[in-house]
């Protein structure tokens, strides 16, 4: 017997899916494979390139995974043991930590603070962050206010103090204290002054209310920027724009320096950028990559500043670019890292972030947790997920890099056969993009009213998954770009549906006459 519900689970979205033919209800999961219940009470197969957003490289319901979880759930596994031991959890940050270094060749440890989601990892990376600036910013004011007692110690023992540090802070020449206090009460206004997170443009970091404010999309931020942290964007993979921000970012305390008997006024950096957060393949942005020259820019102008980088592995890591770190492929090492998607092997609900050894605050653990993260399901299910990644030297990693050679070679013949219309082809591994121009006066009118209503890649989407029964989305950011996400499963059979069905939508692009949605 079968109960009518009103529509009160975001009937807005359901709506919204129902007009492209996206409301497809999946009973079934299985490799590549949805399974999508149809009226009759049949399931229709429909080979899913969404992959989760990323969080199925290992496929739907992998086996071994799932047998893993039956046998958990037998034992008995403590789901909620908060505030104990957690072995397992110090196991997966240890794995983590032997990838990470193979990867980039160093030695210092990371240390691990979990969570379930990738936004909520963000959120822990730059409240961490944060925290450690907040920490440096009272070391240099402690600093400056040492440097004025000793000033002060100096003038009473007969040192002099120069003349250009009373007219640098517009004090009347002769009166120290006043020069003291204008140096604690200039330290003080600009050690107030509020943090400032780098991110890049087009960059995704989640939906959360702080995380919103690091990505680009201004359609996800502008609602609440009453909540907002302050952010800058930086141009993408243009020279010189790190560096440039963070020259004007740039503030400095003063303090005063007792040199040979002489009071001078010196200056010491303040803290104020709190961290640059990137995504070394960016996924709601277009499967665009950081390249490798940019990288560098980022990690010297970083380095040189003494900003943290955060680097974003939600979905371009675990595997998916043909290395568990997409970002080892550019020669670019994070402070932080966050982990989730196939971390937890389309499985469980796994999320952590890393913390460079040189960064870390211990005291974080004391002002940050999360209920349910750490947890001996989601942090067993993990090991497995990535023992599985390991196997065989790393045999998913290469299979990504082959297949999605394959699936790579296939988009371009596209594209080279039809270079008016599809404008690139992007990505690294199992992360792949496909860009079409823009078809506002595609001469196919109901092509030219989705594309002017930035919907054309939704458009494809449910006529791909109407005609072909495969399904696929654009990226969020960049709605022109389909973007390709399958498992290490993906077979040449799959790979051949692909091009038929993409060949397909491209004639319907071209025909004057046919429906698409």
């Amino acid at each position: 017997m079968t109960t009518s519900f009103p529509e009160l689970a975001e009937p807005t979205m359901l709506g919204w899916l129902t007009d492209y033919g996206l409301d497809a209800e999946y009973v079934r999961s299985s490799g590549n494979t949805l399974f999508a219940k149809q009226a009759d009470g049949t399931e229709r197969p429909v080979l899913d390139l969404a992959g989760g957003y990323g969080s199925v490289l290992l496929g739907h319901n992998n086996p071994e995974l799932v047998a893993l979880a039956r046998e958990l759930f037998e034992q008995q596994t403590p789901i909620h043991a908060q505030f104990s031991r957690h072995p397992y959890a110090n196991e997966l940050v240890n794995r983590l930590n032997a990838v990470l270094h193979r990867e980039f060749g160093v030695s210092e440890p990371y240390y691990g603070v979990f969570a379930n989601s990738g936004a909520e990892a963000i959120e822990a990376a730059v409240k961490h962050a944060e925290l450690d600036r907040v920490l440096k910013v009272g070391a240099a004011v402690d600093a400056v206010e040492e440097s004025v007692a000793a000033a002060r110690a100096a003038v009473a023992g007969g040192a002099t103090v120069a003349e250009d540090a009373y007219r640098a802070l517009g004090v009347p020449p002769g009166d120290f204290e006043a020069l003291a206090a204008e140096v604690s009460r200039v330290t003080a206004e600009r050690a107030a002054r509020r943090p400032v997170f780098l991110a890049l443009e087009s960059g995704f970091h989640g939906k959360l209310v702080g995380s919103i404010q690091l990505t680009h999309n201004p359609v996800y931020r502008t609602p609440f920027t009453a909540l907002a942290r302050p952010s800058r964007f930086v141009a993408f993979n243009q020279p010189g724009a790190v560096r440039k921000i963070l020259d004007e970012e740039r503030v400095q305390l003063p303090e005063l320096v007792v040199d040979g008997g002489v009071v001078r006024l010196g200056e010491r950096e303040l803290p104020v950028v709190t961290a640059f957060l990137l995504e070394p393949i960016q996924g709601e942005g277009g499967i665009q990559e950081v390249s490798a020259e940019f990288a560098r820019e980022i990690a010297t102008a970083c380095e040189e500043a003494g900003v943290p980088i955060v680097i974003d592995e939600i979905q371009s890591g675990m595997g998916r670019s043909g290395a568990f770190f997409a970002s080892s492929q550019i020669g670019l090492r994070g402070d932080y890292y966050a982990l989730s998607k196939s971390l937890g092997g389309g499985v469980a609900k796994a999320a952590v972030m890393l913390v460079r050894e040189e960064f870390y605050r211990g005291e974080f653990e004391l002002v940050h947790s999360s209920t349910f993260a750490k947890d001996s399901f989601s942090c067993t299910i993990a090991l497995k997920a990535l023992e599985l990644m390991e196997a065989d030297g790393g045999s998913a990693y290469r299979k990504a890099a082959e297949l999605g050679a394959r699936l790579k070679a296939v988009l371009e013949s596209i594209r080279a056969d039809h270079p008016d219309l599809v404008k690139d082809v992007r990505g690294r591994g199992l992360m792949l993009g496909l860009e079409f121009h823009d078809q506002s006066v595609n001469p196919n009118p109901a092509v030219a009213e989705q594309a002017k209503a930035g919907m054309l890649g939704y458009a494809l989407a449910g006529y791909l998954l109407r005609e072909h029964a495969i399904r696929i989305f654009p990226t969020a950011s960049a709605t022109n770009t389909l973007r390709f996400e399958p498992s290490i499963f993906l077979t040449d059979e799959e790979v051949a549906r692909v091009e038929t069905g993409l060949r397909d939508a491209v004639a319907v692009l071209r025909h004057p006459s046919k429906g698409l949605v």
